[in-house]
Formats: C-alpha cells, structure tokens, sequence
C-alpha cells in the first residue's frame, strides 16, 4: 500500500468540513469528485480493505485496529503495517468477534493493550478480555484478565476504554432480547464494568466486591468522559430506541423492563432516545486544536451513516451533520495529534461495500 492514500474519485462524498455544520436532516450536498491534480483538504485515508473493523486506539506515534475476525493491526508512519499484531481465534458470529482495544494510559512505559473478543467453549458462546504486552511490534506475553462475560450471536457489547481515574471500563452486551440477566448483580451480561488494570476488583466500586458500575443496559457500543469529568455510554437498541446516557455509578438504566424513557423512579432515563434508530457507535469529546469542536461530543453512526456534532444542554440534545457520504461508520477517536479519526464498517454484513472498504481515515478541517 502506498505510504498515504488521498482520496480520489471512488469516495467522491467525503468533502465536508468538521467546521461547516448542518442538520441531520439536510446533509451537506454532494461535492464534485476529487482527482489527483486536486488532492483532498478535508479528509485523508490512511488504509484501506480492513475486514470489520470495530475499534481503535493510539499509542507511541501508532494507531491499532482491530477486526472482528481476530486481528490486530498497526499503523506506522501513516502505513497499514502487513504483519498484524495478533490473531487470535474468535467466534465467528454476526454481533461478535474481536471487538474492542484499548491502549494502556501509561502504554509507552508498559506495552500494554488490552482485548475483548468472543469466543465459543463447549457450544457456548462468552466474552473475555485479555492483557497484551508488545514491543516493536511483536507479542511479547498475553494475559487473561477477565473471562466468562456471557456471549451471543448479536449482542456482546465489547467497548473498553480507560477513564480520568485511570481505571478500565467495559462495556458488556444482554445475550439476548428476552434475557433478564442485564438486572442480575451477579451477572457480567448488560453492564459497565469498572476494573483496575490488572483485572482485579477496584475497594471503590459502587457494589462492595463486584465489577459491576452500572446495570440494566443492552448493548453498549461508545464511552467518553467530557472535560468535567462526567461519563457517557452509547447504547444499541433491538431495531430503534438507541440511547445517549449519562453515567453515574451504581445506577440501573432499566433493560429489558423498559426501553428509553419511563415514569419508574427505578430507572434512569436516558438523555436522547433514537427513533427511528441510528445504529450509533463510538463517541469522543473532542478536546484538540485542529477543528472547531468546542469540546462538543463526537458520535459515530452506522445505520445513519453520519458522523455527528451533539450539542448537549441540560434539557436537551441536538444533533449535528459533521460528514456523511462514506457508508456506516462503527468508530471515532481522538489522536494525541489532535485530528479525528474513524473507521468504516460497510463489510460487517450490513452496509454496501466497496472494492476498497472498509477504510480508516484522518479528518483534516
């Protein structure tokens, strides 16, 4: 693969500025097609026919991606390193595989990574999350941290990210629609989950002993922390009813009993309700120098293929068209650079892809 990849004819849709904002009901027009005399300003692809993407992260000048087939890629230097880091033996089902990544905040003292991938045992399908140690690009030791989180053919959460605390937070899946488990303390199925890096149980957690945050959720799909600290979830509903969530400890966000919003004292109602839904991904408060952000949320959308601005006020949320024109987008990311990134996942079997999806690509302006 070339070193860097400008975006020509074939995703001709992919001018639109991170600064020019629209409603997401009247997405920025088509623009004309780029050619090579007249190189893209907005956007850049950086690699090209990843095979379903799903998460990414930065570390020591790298991006890692991983693809739900059980690969870890590395790009170094602005170029998709042939060798991936790791293939591991994941199920091979609709809703799972190898999900989420995480690099370790402390990763160029440590090399530490982290995995959530499913896998089947005995017929049965379950998550784990595993603790890689690398070095120039090589698996130096890998470590089981947590195991036995329940799986399914669609519904496995999977995203991790580190929060301010330093602690690792995951987000699990509900197994199924008619499963009561996400109301279960003693379940890992339809929870955040708050551990230490190791794995272990952090004294401070909400529930004395338990991993287990927050409760009652259905597929978490994007964490994120504003720059006061306040925590945030993205959440997939069964066909719509997605959520944007603010997340407070110990709390229960009611799944199955009720989708969105409820009179029940019981459970917190989410912030926004999607419906129809957008299939949203990941989400980023976005805190660089290089767009014109404001530290506004960031969300990534794989059914309306759009990648949103979300204006959160205290009575409500307003949604915003930062670009569109590239098919689902399944992550966003903020680089210590500055720039946004965002991976595609037209070939996870819902999307149109082309002859070069799915794609991972830096937004410039």
């Amino acid at each position: 693969m070339d070193k860097r990849i400008r975006i020509g004819g074939i995703i001709a849709a992919l001018i639109f500025s991170a600064v020019i904002l629209t409603s997401p009901s009247e997405p920025p027009p088509i623009p004309e097609p780029v050619t090579a005399e007249q190189p893209n300003q907005f956007v850049e692809i950086l690699a090209t026919n990843l095979e379903k993407p799903w998460a990414i992260d930065f570390s020591d000048e790298r991006i890692f991606i991983s693809e739900r087939s059980g690969k870890i890629r590395i790009i170094e230097s602005d170029q998709l390193l042939d060798e991936p880091l790791i293939s591991l033996r994941v199920a091979d089902v609709f809703g799972g595989g190898l999900l989420g990544i995480v690099t370790h905040p402390n990763f160029s003292d440590n090399h530490l990574l982290y995995a959530y991938y499913t896998y089947e045992d005995d017929e049965k399908l379950w998550n784990k999350i595993i603790q890689i140690k690398e070095m120039n690009n090589q698996i130096v030791d890998v470590v089981t941290i947590l195991d036995k989180i329940p799986g399914s053919s669609f519904s496995n959460g999977g995203v991790m990210k580190f929060g301010p605390d330093g602690k690792l937070y995951v987000g699990t899946g509900s197994v199924s629609d008619f499963s009561h488990e996400p109301q279960n303390l003693n379940s890992l199925a339809g929870k955040i989950l708050r551990l230490n890096d190791d794995g272990s149980i952090p004294t401070d957690n909400p529930i004395k002993d338990s991993s287990v945050y927050t409760y009652g959720h259905r597929n978490l799909t994007g964490l994120a922390w504003d720059s006061f600290g306040k925590m945030y979830a993205t959440e997939a509903g069964p066909s719509k009813n997605d959520e944007i969530n603010l997340i407070r400890a110990g709390i229960n966000y009611g799944w199955p009993d009720v989708q969105c919003f409820s009179d029940n004292e019981n459970f917190e109602n989410p912030l926004k309700c999607f419906d129809p839904g957008i299939e949203p991904g990941g989400i980023i408060f976005y805190s660089g120098d290089k767009l014109e952000l404001e530290n506004q949320m960031v969300l990534a959308s794989q059914k309306s293929t759009i990648l949103f601005k979300v204006q959160i006020d205290e009575n409500d949320i307003d949604l915003d068209t930062i670009m569109s024109g590239i098919g689902r987008i399944r992550d966003v990311a903020q680089s210590d650079d500055g720039y946004i990134y965002i991976i595609t996942s037209n070939t996870d079997g819902k999307g149109f892809p082309d002859d070069n999806d799915d794609k991972l690509l830096r937004i410039l302006k």
